[in-house]
């Protein structure tokens, strides 16, 4: 099988930020490759596919850069210019971060051992106290656990970023029996997945790539979840007022966003009209030096911080309407 090699070159500090933004978009299987050397090798190894007409501005600078393998088949190219598209968004955000250039390259290879190489790098994972997210292909010994089946060669995450692992964390912590949920930058769907099987009576996804209805679909329809349960919505909940009309017809009990500081702290003034009196917000992707900003919106906006998590230089919040 031949597959898309996807690289996006970033910084030092940018690494865990591109890793994120890919496990957002269902991308987690990743390879980081740090220094001039190894980007010089890059272009050696396969010049013959850059779009870039002038190869050698590409090693001005030493930059590091994160590779994602995405199976060259016909719906995949569609995820591959959700990522283009994601990281254009991303070079015009402020995130507190030198993100470097961002600049996004993809070639074809023919290495057909990633197929089944790069699976040895995922194995069962326990999150919390009651979540083990499982590849696929992977056999997991049952320990009471609930499971959430995975597929990264599928294209989307398995739950090991920090982000991702918080925010699931809380949601075994919050979500009961027949809550109604949200999750607001669903990418994979893991987290929306995640709440139905801990309990949850129906759940809505939302993103603003649209390659991430099909991949949520898929993904809910791996763990025995159907469409009388779940639903994922295409569109910018910060700027499209249908979309926010919407899904303002209804409080949810669980709103969750896995996504960057600065579009959380616009989506706190957006969550009271979906949250309920007694529901809870749970927020990550944060990266440290922002988290007192995202405070400052929270209480501005009517929440008060239950607790927030640290993993790495990654901060994750538990908030609750104030009462």
């Amino acid at each position: 099988m031949k597959w898309m090699e996807v690289t996006i070159f970033t910084t030092e500090e940018g690494l865990d930020p591109v890793c994120a933004r890919l496990d957002m978009l269902g991308i987690n299987q990743v390879m980081i490759e740090q220094g001039r050397e190894s980007i010089e090798q890059f272009l050696r190894d396969t010049a013959k596919y850059w779009d870039y007409a002038d190869m050698d501005r590409l090693v001005t600078s030493d930059e590091p850069c994160v590779k994602a393998y995405i199976a060259d088949v016909a719906d995949n190219r569609a995820t591959v210019r959700a990522i283009e598209d994601s990281f254009a968004e991303l070079r015009n955000m402020d995130v507190g971060l030198d993100l470097g250039s961002l600049r996004t390259v993809v070639r074809i290879t023919d290495d057909e051992d990633w197929e089944n190489n790069w699976k040895i790098y995922y194995k069962p994972l326990e999150i919390g106290d009651r979540l083990l997210v499982r590849p696929s292909w992977e056999k997991a010994e049952d320990t009471g656990r609930i499971v959430l089946s995975l597929d990264p060669g599928m294209a989307f995450g398995t739950g090991s970023h920090h982000t991702t692992r918080m925010c699931l964390e809380f949601l075994e912590k919050t979500v009961r029996e027949g809550d109604d949920m949200i999750d607001m930058g669903c990418g994979s769907g893991i987290l929306s997945i995640a709440s139905l099987l801990l309990g949850a009576k129906e759940a809505v996804a939302v993103d603003i790539d649209p390659i991430a209805e099909k991949i949520a679909y898929e993904n809910a329809a791996m763990n025995g979840i159907g469409k009388d349960t779940y639903t994922v919505l295409v569109g910018d909940v910060l700027s499209d007022i249908a979309l926010q009309d919407k899904l303002c017809e209804k409080k949810y009990d669980v709103v969750a966003a896995n996504i960057v500081a600065s579009v959380i702290i616009e989506l706190s003034a957006i969550v009271p009209k979906l949250i309920k009196k007694d529901g809870v917000f749970i927020m990550s992707g944060i990266i440290a030096e922002r988290l007192d900003e995202v405070l400052c919106a929270l209480d501005k906006n009517g929440f008060e911080v239950l607790e927030v998590k640290a993993g790495d230089d990654w901060r994750a919040i538990l908030a609750r309407p104030k009462r």
